[in-house]
């Protein structure tokens, strides 16, 4: 029983984890290339599912064979990388046409960025799990609520940072370009940041 106490705040926990900077970075600038709503909400949830994804299958190889060599901080500075190249892609591209590609191709992206962005957290994130719940199943359990938690959180944060990019808020040229500035700069400044911090 004791063992199931985290298990159901897992979900909650993978709510806010949603909310963590890189996290928020990543996904304001993926949704700033979206013209409406529903895209951005799309895309948080795939990111959610990639998270997810990753999440399970590296936190699962650690669970069951307690490697630790996938606890590297390389992958926190892979993720800042990825962050500074999303920022310099959105401000050299800030204002071509999106959504060119055939639906299915439009949110590879976003699931991509997902799996980096679990890689990098869940060896930390095993360890923790580990400190509470000593037999993998229920182990893999949690992470697999968490990672629903997450995938809700996406979703949330998705919506709100969608909304100065839609069609319907109607912002003008340069309002548009210095939101755009805004999030870009902030992805490349905190991704360098990541990148100085673990390497």
């Amino acid at each position: 029983m004791e063992a199931l106490v985290p298990i159901m705040f897992a979900s909650v926990a993978g709510l806010g984890h949603a909310f963590e900077p890189d996290h928020l970075l990543a996904v304001g600038n993926l949704v700033s290339r979206r013209e409406t709503t529903a895209e951005a909400l799309r895309d948080g949830i795939y990111w959610g599912l990639g998270h997810t994804t990753m999440l399970v299958l590296v936190g699962s190889v650690i669970l069951l064979s307690r490697v630790t060599f996938l606890t590297s901080g390389y992958f926190e500075a892979a993720v800042g990388v990825l962050l500074v190249a999303m920022g310099v892609s959105r401000l050299v591209g800030w204002n071509k046409p999106v959504n060119v590609r055939p639906a299915r191709y439009q949110h590879r992206l976003a699931y991509t960025v997902g799996l980096l962005h679990g890689l990098a957290g869940s060896g930390a994130l095993v360890l923790l799990v580990m400190s509470e719940i000593r037999r993998p199943l229920p182990g893999i359990l949690y992470m697999l609520v968490f990672g629903l938690g997450s995938i809700l959180g996406m979703f949330v944060v998705a919506g709100l940072c969608s909304i100065p990019f839609t069609r319907r808020m109607k912002i003008n040229r340069a309002l548009k370009f210095g939101s755009i500035l805004l999030s870009s700069g902030l992805c490349v400044g905190y991704g360098a940041w990541m990148v100085f911090e673990n390497v």
